[in-house]
């Protein structure tokens, strides 16, 4: 399968995950049989379109849980098309808990590093995230852009090839980013879906380009090493987010890198998540 409509049929999922969409309604958005485009994908990603779906249900669901603890599993379920016995019993069988075990589990101050499994990582308080995160308007960035179903770990190997292979498009004010769309504490690492880009003028020669739409984000500064960024991640997710009075306004964060130090394994970058009020709950309004 061409590697821009492989893209494009990720991107379409990822848009109308909660419309009830079906491996056909990819299928017929991009003008090609069920059977020629569900052999291409899988060619590609090792799932069928309707694995595919599937999976992202299982998992953006279970993201939904851990993060809106305001939200009934029941309308989570529904909100993915599922009644709640329909949905308990799939989500145990994709995530061998039920909502309500997961829900708890998650509920914790800290957890094993998937990544760096000797390590247990511990959380801040929401205090402390509070006190480091701004929300703040970012503007339209036009990209190139690499899609990775794979491991958040290949970053140390992939980053250095991406930014040879484009290093013709790269000035001195071009940002680095990375655009994640899975949390790893839920997504087997080998599955998680990524992009890794630098902004460039979209009227470039390169075929991968893209534009990461702009708007309200809550940003936190990581400056560490690379074996701490999952617990500092986890930990503006786990305990910031769902405290905050917000809630992600898209299924995908970003790291804007502003000092990449691969050799000594230190990096400092903006984690940015896209943000709105949340609708729901009445809080007070937080001094920033």
């Amino acid at each position: 399968m061409d590697r821009e409509l492989n893209n494009s049929c990720i991107e379409y999922i990822l848009e109308h995950l909660c419309d009830g969409l079906t491996a056909r309604d990819v299928a017929e958005h991009f003008h090609y049989s069920e059977a020629y485009l569900n052999r291409c994908f899988k060619a590609v990603t090792g799932k069928s379109i309707y694995e595919f779906i599937l999976r992202l249900k299982m998992d953006q669901s279970a993201v939904d849980i851990k993060l809106r603890k305001d939200i009934s599993i029941t309308d989570i379920g529904l909100d993915y098309g599922y009644s709640a016995s329909n949905f308990s019993w799939a989500f145990k069988k994709h995530h061998r808990l039920s909502p309500v075990e997961f829900r708890q589990a998650v509920n914790v101050s800290g957890m094993t590093n998937p990544f760096y499994p000797q390590a247990h990582s511990e959380y801040a308080d929401f205090e402390q995230y509070n006190s480091q995160i701004i929300v703040s308007e970012l503007p339209d960035m036009p990209v190139i852009y690499e899609r990775v179903v794979g491991n958040y770990i290949d970053l140390k190997d992939k980053w250095p090839r991406f930014l040879a292979s484009n290093s013709r498009f790269i000035k001195q004010d071009t940002l680095y980013i990375e655009r994640f769309y899975d949390d790893p504490a839920v997504t087997d690492v080998s599955d998680c879906i990524y992009d890794i880009c630098l902004t460039a003028d979209i009227n470039n020669e390169s075929d991968n380009r893209l534009v990461i739409k702009g708007g309200k984000f809550a940003i936190y500064r990581f400056e560490g090493l690379i074996e701490d960024i999952f617990c500092a991640i986890q930990g503006v997710f786990s305990i910031w987010l769902p405290d905050s009075g917000y809630v992600m306004n898209r299924r995908y964060g970003l790291n804007i890198y502003r000092n990449m130090d691969i050799d000594n394994r230190a990096v400092s970058f903006d984690l940015c998540i896209p943000v709105k009020r949340n609708e729901l709950v009445r809080y007070s309004e937080v001094t920033r």
